[in-house]
């Protein structure tokens, strides 16, 4: 596993990405421009979340929300923010495409344990925390096995799974899985969003 997690693996997210980057850019180039109308001239989104070694970078993404808020001056949930053209992208996952440069940058891997929000570093136990042993993924084994179906506890133990089991025939698995569930449009809900009967809960760190 080794020799593939230090070279191989790495040379292969580059020049995938690289290569996807470059059949898409014309499609890349049409969607930068419809939401830099769209969002006032901001197309992407940027947030620091925990990397290897819970190492912060900013991860980049097309924009799928504005920025309304209540008579307080408080943002409204995430769901009441999303815009019709951000509901598109989410859908058909067009705007997780620009990870592809933190790819390349080194900060993420194509598969990977999914990069969650920088307020949650304080609340893992030592388990939880072993989900930073390696870069985090654009898709992991959680996103190919239920995604927000999953609960937290489930998804935890699939990430720390990938983590001691990480091989090139495991990723490129996960790869065609995730292509599978993003034509079939499976498994795709926000968190404190509600899909069907199911409300996706932000993490609290009050599981074992």
């Amino acid at each position: 596993m080794k020799p593939y997690k230090k070279v191989f693996k790495p040379c292969l997210d580059f020049t995938i990405s690289l290569l996807v980057l470059l059949l898409v850019s014309p499609l890349l180039i049409l969607l930068i421009l419809v939401l830099f109308i769209c969002n006032s001239g901001f197309p992407f989104f940027f947030q620091e979340r925990p990397g290897k070694n819970g190492r912060l970078f900013k991860i980049v993404k097309f924009r799928t929300m504005n920025d309304k808020k209540d008579e307080s001056g408080t943002l409204l949930p995430d769901n009441e923010r999303v815009t019709s053209l951000g509901s598109f992208m989410r859908y058909t996952s067009l705007d997780e495409i620009p990870q592809l440069i933190n790819v390349l940058k080194g900060d993420m891997s194509i598969v990977g344990p999914r990069p969650l929000l920088v307020a949650y570093l304080p609340l893992y136990n030592d388990f939880q925390k072993r989900r930073h042993e390696v870069k985090p993924g654009i898709t992991g084994l959680a996103q190919v096995n239920g995604r927000n179906a999953l609960s937290w506890d489930d998804k935890f133990k699939l990430d720390v799974y990938y983590v001691d089991h990480m091989t090139f025939l495991i990723d490129m698995k996960i790869q065609w899985m995730t292509f599978k569930k993003i034509l079939k449009r499976e498994g795709i809900g926000e968190v404190g969003a509600k899909v069907g009967s199911v409300i996706y809960d932000s993490f609290t760190g009050n599981i074992k």
